[in-house]
């Protein structure tokens, strides 16, 4: 797979829209499938700055000429041609856009209370390989991390770099936070399968392989290392969240947020095919 940079998804918008006035299509247009076509049929230059302009410059040593693959985010990746290179920003001419859909079917939510320093990055990263569509930054009784504005954006720029990587073109959302009171309530997903890990429950395999024949998004909540107190239990069960067993070992909550993650996407890529 070619180098792959990240640019908003504004960005590529704006220019269409640039685009589509050069062409003359009336801002009225009612017909949306035709203006999709001709947004899609438009090859325009595009400004990259920014971190990842400063890598491909600084790091990269990029020149005009050269060509990469662009995603922004929400499908869609491009292939481009470098124009021109300054101090700090490039010109990119686009060559080719497509869609391509890397998502799982059944979508995954997962609610967990955050581990501190590179557990917490190495977590980020792996969920998001594994296809997980939203993180909740999890304030639990016992949570030693507490998420600020601040770390919900170094959170963000560690979702891009894991899909630049993993070649995801649609990134994982980070939530704002919230406390297990308000999502252990009536009101938060309750059309959704929600389960929370707790010792003593149902095989996470089982539950899962079930899950998945309902067609329904999963919501998972998992605790700190301390584990979730009887109160955040009792709360689950009021609201008859599923208590799932992560196994008979005691796991890091990094290495139960992957575990859930890996069998999420096991499910979801035999569908149809495993039942336990």
């Amino acid at each position: 797979m070619a180098d792959r940079y990240y640019i908003s998804h504004e960005v590529f918008s704006e220019v269409c829209e640039q685009s589509l006035d050069v062409l003359g299509n009336p801002a009225g247009t009612e017909n949306k499938s035709e203006i999709q076509e001709i947004k899609d049929a438009v090859m325009g230059e595009v400004i990259l700055e920014g971190e990842e302009a400063h890598h491909l410059i600084r790091v990269m040593r990029i020149k005009p000429g050269e060509r990469l693959v662009l995603f922004d985010g929400t499908g869609a990746e491009y292939d481009v041609e470098v124009m021109s290179v300054r101090k700090k920003d490039l010109s990119v001419k686009i060559l080719a856009r497509r869609f391509q859909n890397r998502e799982l079917a059944v979508p995954l939510t997962l609610a967990v209370a955050l581990p501190k320093g590179e557990r917490q990055r190495w977590l980020i990263e792996k969920i998001t390989e594994l296809g997980v569509s939203v993180l909740v930054p999890l304030q639990a009784e016992r949570s030693v991390v507490r998420v600020g504005d601040t770390s919900l954006e170094r959170l963000q720029r560690m979702v891009i770099e894991a899909s630049k990587q993993c070649g995801r073109n649609t990134l994982m959302e980070i939530s704002s936070p919230m406390t297990t009171r308000e999502i252990f309530c009536e009101n938060f997903h309750p059309e959704w399968i929600r389960m929370i890990a707790h010792p003593g429950g149902a095989s996470a395999e089982t539950v899962f392989s079930w899950a998945y024949r309902q067609n329904t998004p999963l919501l998972m909540a998992l605790g700190p290392e301390g584990g979730f107190t009887d109160q955040e239990i009792s709360e689950a069960e009021k609201m008859n969240w599923r208590q799932i067993s992560l196994g008979p070992t005691i796991l890091r909550t990094e290495t139960a947020a992957v575990k859930m993650a890996a069998i999420h996407a096991f499910f979801a890529e035999n569908a149809g095919k495993v039942e336990i």
